[in-house]
């Protein structure tokens, strides 16, 4: 069997891999790299292994990996952390460009830069405000990474895709990168081809696994991006930077980028919150809200209008915020997993739902692996502070199937 062998980067705790693996056996986990710089203690690496074998695995920096250790390979993945992105100084080790210490797109750069035969696609995923950062520059950070990789030979099409729009169990906004090398197929077709708002819309990889529609027009805007990446962070979209030239959808070819904005035109099953719950057995009374607690609860959920004072220096100032829906509704998708999911203290932003019986309750380790459509117990081994902390890293692994079995058709 013709096997696609796939690298994964900043790993976790396999969303990637899953996900490629649900969607074909064809494709080979041939090495993957996972660090957390902020601790001693390496879990999510630990889980990986322990899930899926050591081999191949490396537990080390991925700024430290000598690109000449990584294998060959025709996909790379990887949902890189999401910092800044701007060209900081010119470095002869880079080629010319780097950005800040420590800033991990760097490294993904570096990599593609420094192989010879490079991959022929890239899967790439982060948060959905990467469009539209830094605040003071809009789309400047995605600008400077479209133009890197159209540098390297690559056409990059991107979606900004909803995970509850699909029918998944969660609202989880990311924004997804699908790369094509020109020594790919793929490639060769959308250049031949030659309407990129034809792709975006109908038949791209991305338009083919989650229909969209758009304005009555349904015509991209156009613009390119040149000059090189220096001068890109330093000066791109000046004119207008409080306003993202970025719409959700796009295509860039040889630096001419293509965007429009478009909303999911889905008419299949949808799961919700309440599909996903564990029987009221199956959880532990750690998990239920004490009658001590409640109205810590109640009062970090609802709405306030106040006056709070500075502690710092003693200023005082009228804080207003909107009240949340307590408990959260079962008869919808979940609202978005947070890393601060885990923990009994009372918080804004945990999940709280109500029982059948009455009774108040976070949900479980097992309840957020389900809203990732991981595999129950996927993180057992770690405390459930730790665990929550993985889902709210983690992706909805079932947009990665639905990609992934695209991808592969097309391959």
């Amino acid at each position: 069997m013709y096997k696609v062998k796939v690298v994964e980067l900043f790993a976790g705790v396999g969303g990637f891999r899953i996900g490629l693996q649900r969607a074909s056996a064809k494709y080979k986990i041939v090495w993957s790299n996972q660090w957390e710089p902020s601790t001693k203690i390496q879990d999510a690496s630990d889980i990986y292994i322990k899930r899926f074998g050591g081999e191949s695995h490396s537990n080390e920096d991925i700024s430290n990996v000598k690109t000449s250790i990584i294998p060959d390979h025709d996909l790379l993945v990887g949902g890189f952390p999401c910092q800044d992105y701007s060209v900081a100084s010119t470095l002869n080790r880079s080629g010319g460009i780097e950005g800040k210490k420590g800033v991990l797109w760097w490294e993904i750069y570096r990599i593609l830069k420094e192989k010879e035969n490079k991959p022929k696609y890239l899967l790439l995923e982060n948060v959905d405000r990467l469009l539209k950062s830094p605040a003071k520059q809009r789309g400047r950070d995605f600008a400077i990474m479209l133009a890197s990789l159209s540098d390297l030979g690559y056409i990059v099409e991107w979606r900004i895709i909803n995970a509850a729009d699909y029918g998944m169990p969660q609202r989880r906004r990311r924004v997804f990168l699908l790369g094509y090398h020109r020594n790919s197929p793929i490639y060769k077709e959308i250049v031949s081809k030659l309407d990129p708002n034809e792709w975006i819309l109908k038949s791209g990889i991305f338009a083919e696994t989650f229909n969209v529609s758009t304005d009555e027009k349904g015509i991209a805007m156009q613009f390119d991006i040149d000059k090189d990446l220096v001068n890109i962070s330093k000066n791109f979209n000046i004119s207008r930077p409080k306003e993202s030239p970025f719409e959700n959808s796009g295509l860039i070819i040889n630096r001419k980028v293509w965007t429009i904005e478009t909303k999911s035109n889905y008419k299949g099953k949808s799961k919700t919150l309440g599909d996903i719950l564990q029987p009221n057995k199956e959880v532990a009374v750690e998990y239920y809200i004490k009658n001590d607690s409640l109205k810590k609860w109640q009062y970090l959920k609802g709405a306030k209008n106040e006056k709070r004072i500075n502690k710092t220096n003693g200023f005082e100032y009228n804080y207003t915020e909107g009240s949340m829906v307590f408990p959260d509704s079962l008869n919808k998708p979940s609202r978005t997993i947070i890393t601060g999911e885990g923990g009994s203290s009372p918080s804004r932003f945990k999940h709280v739902i109500q029982t059948q019986d009455g009774r108040l309750r976070r949900l479980t380790p097992i309840e957020l692996e389900r809203l990732n459509m991981f595999p129950d117990n996927h993180t057992e081994g770690v405390s459930d502070v730790k665990r929550a902390f993985f889902m709210g890293n983690a992706l909805v692994v079932g947009v990665i199937e639905k990609i992934a079995k695209t991808l592969i058709n097309r391959i």
